[in-house]
């Protein structure tokens, strides 16, 4: 019994586990030299302080050099460097100016809050305009008020020119891995079926064609389907599509596919990765069923398409839409930024908690005091996960990394030898950030500490004040970031569940519709296994959270994988359709969509389990067969036990 007691809960072991990601070498050896040659010129000029601010700038770079494609690194690095350079302009020009500089960063939070909603580059950009923001209003900046800005920008433009480097010679190289690595997903998905592997295999199939079609559509974009080789890689993303569709059918039949199937695949894979246009060997099994036939028709059409060198632009259509021009893409994240309440609600929280903090070390003396805010701007990221398991990894990483400071700060001497230092903890940042967040706050406080050491002179006295600064954020956080606010106690994950489900019915309706184009079909269905995969990732956040959260979301998390079989099912049929099988009745579809519809509606008025009435029957060997079974068990999966 004590044993069992002193076993951690799960949601805690969640929380510590470290994610399995391989190391990005180039970014590791970018960080590397874009951190530590800042310090180097800062020294050789007799400027260390200068060589400090650029470094930090490069550090913000740092964190946001994850694309892969050319083109996004850009976006990920240059756009938010700009609103850094804003950020440490304002925060510059309140420094010790009391509770003026408290109001200004307080704005500067809302604004942040609400942009960061965005997207993921506007996200980093918020996170960027903050921090800097308050960095300046809580440190004196050397030189003009423009220098801390140039210096800033410059460290960060510098990761920017180290990630082009390689530009000219590599050129749409990243856009065909990703789609060459979806294609080898979907082997690993074909090669799954009839086994319990299969659920997951799908998943990292959804995952990976949404990074392929935001990686290629992103660019495509831009060239207005100028690019012969764009337009090639997005035929290339179409044509695995009805592979895609065709597994689920395979997998419902409970047999196993024949080796050479996946193997085609991966043959296949092989070909988009290297760019090969020759003519492709397939070795498939004769087709004897529906299902077969599906597969087998949709694998020799990807090979045809693989194997095309020029591909007509104007056959082509977008599986999940063109994405519009970029100014009304822009002009609609504005609208949509002003007019969401979730904006306001998040920017309202992250100011709320950004003023206790400003308020609290203008009536407090704490040195230093910005490093309180800084905490709460990095635990309180909308995109970044649960709030309550941020602020327990940032305390647990900051110890961490306070231990590996201590070691650097009392055992390196100031000056040249901070280089060397530098050159052994920069590459630590990008190598653990993919492991989690206390790992990434682990590698990035030693960093933080060493340039602050030389701005400040102070030593191993910054390490203390730097721990208690960090429980400091993070118990404000928790506090006015988290507990106050009633949708922490609840699941959150509960409407958008709801969506998706009444999304299924429609998709249902049009799987079986003769007013449905193919095109609009496979639409619907790639945004549904979309909404669905960022459902999963939302409850696999709340997972990391204490009861009573962390335990509704683990009472729902069976309906999400239940849903995903249904839409499954749904393609199954669909394809089986078109193979040959008899249709099935409105009245059979319209009893499933009835059922989806109900269980929609329950998950939208219901916070905990409840018994629903199963009333579903149909014709024997009816397509949809499967999918009543699969309506039914979702059905029971919200009856109490």
């Amino acid at each position: 019994m004590s044993r069992i007691g002193l076993t951690p809960p799960d949601w805690l072991v969640r929380n510590l586990q470290a994610q399995q990601a391989p190391v990005n070498r180039a970014a590791v050896a970018r960080a590397a030299v874009a951190m530590s040659l800042p310090l180097a010129v800062g020294l050789a000029v007799d400027q260390a302080a200068y060589g400090a601010l650029a470094s930090m700038g490069a550090l913000s770079g740092v964190i946001g050099d994850t694309a892969d494609a050319y083109r996004m690194r850009i976006l990920n690095i240059a756009i938010p460097q700009l609103f850094g350079a804003v950020g440490i302009t304002l925060g510059s020009l309140v420094y010790g100016q009391g509770w003026t500089a408290v109001c200004a960063v307080t704005a500067v939070a809302l604004v942040s809050g609400m942009i960061s909603t965005i997207g993921a580059v506007a996200s980093v950009s918020g996170l960027l305009l903050l921090l800097n923001s308050v960095v300046g209003a809580g440190l004196p900046m050397p030189g003009d008020w423009w220098l801390a800005p140039l210096l800033m920008t410059g460290g960060g433009l510098l990761v920017l020119l180290l990630a082009l480097l390689a530009w000219p010679l590599r050129s749409g190289v990243p856009e065909r891995a990703a789609v060459a690595a979806a294609y080898r997903t979907v082997a690993d998905l074909m090669a799954a079926c009839g086994r319990a592997e299969y659920d997951e295999a799908r998943h990292a199939v959804t995952q990976s064609l949404n990074q392929s079609y935001d990686l290629v559509l992103a660019r495509r974009a831009r060239h207005h389907g100028r690019s012969p080789e764009l337009t090639r890689l997005l035929a290339q993303l179409n044509a695995i599509t009805p592979v895609v569709e065709a597994v689920p059918a395979a997998h419902l039949s409970g047999q196993p596919l024949a080796p050479e199937i996946p193997d085609t695949v991966r043959h296949l894979a092989r070909a988009v990765e290297t760019g090969y246009t020759g003519p492709i060997g397939l070795k498939l099994p004769v087709p004897v069923s529906e299902t077969s036939r599906a597969v087998d028709h949709a694998l020799r059409h990807a090979a045809e398409v693989v194997a095309v060198p020029d591909v007509d632009p104007r056959g082509i259509d977008d599986r999940l839409g063109r994405p519009a021009a970029l100014g009304v893409r822009a002009a609609r994240a504005a609208r949509n930024v002003a007019l969401s309440a979730a904006s306001w609600r998040y920017g309202l929280r992250l100011a709320l908690c950004i003023g206790l903090a400003q308020a609290l070390v203008s009536i407090v003396p704490v040195p230093r005091s910005y490093w309180v805010a800084l905490t709460i701007t990095f635990v309180l990221k909308p995109d970044f996960g649960s709030v309550f398991s941020r602020a327990l990894l940032r305390a647990l990483g900051t110890v961490a990394g306070l231990v590996v400071a201590a070691a650097v700060l009392s055992q390196v001497p100031r000056g040249w030898w901070d280089v060397p230092a530098m050159l052994l903890l920069a590459p630590l940042i990008p190598a653990l950030t993919p492991r989690g967040y206390g790992y990434q706050t682990a590698a990035i406080t030693p960093v933080i500490l060493l340039l602050s050491d030389i701005l400040n002179h102070q030593g191993t006295a910054l390490l203390m004040p730097r721990l208690l600064d960090s429980l400091m954020g993070c118990a404000i956080a928790l506090v006015a970031g988290y507990l106050l606010w009633p949708e922490s106690w609840h699941t959150r994950v509960g409407d958008r569940l709801a969506d998706a489900v009444a999304d299924t019915a429609a998709y249902v309706e049009g799987a079986f519709g003769d007013d449905v184009e193919p095109a609009a079909r496979a639409r619907m269905r790639r945004r549904l296994y979309r909404d669905l995969s960022v459902i999963r990732t939302e409850f696999q956040r709340a997972l990391t959270e204490p009861p009573p959260m962390g335990r509704r979301a683990a009472a729902w998390w069976p309906l999400v994988v239940a849903v995903e079989r249904i839409v499954d099912a749904t393609t199954a049929a669909r394809v089986r359709v078109r193979h040959g099988a008899p249709p099935p009745s409105s009245a059979e579809v319209g009893q499933v969509t009835l059922q989806l519809r109900e269980l929609a509606d329950g998950l939208r008025e219901a916070e905990t389990l409840y018994e629903v009435r199963t009333d579903l029957t149909g014709p024997a060997g009816s397509v949809l067969e499967p999918v009543r079974q699969e309506v039914a068990a979702a059905r029971a999966i919200t009856s109490p036990r």
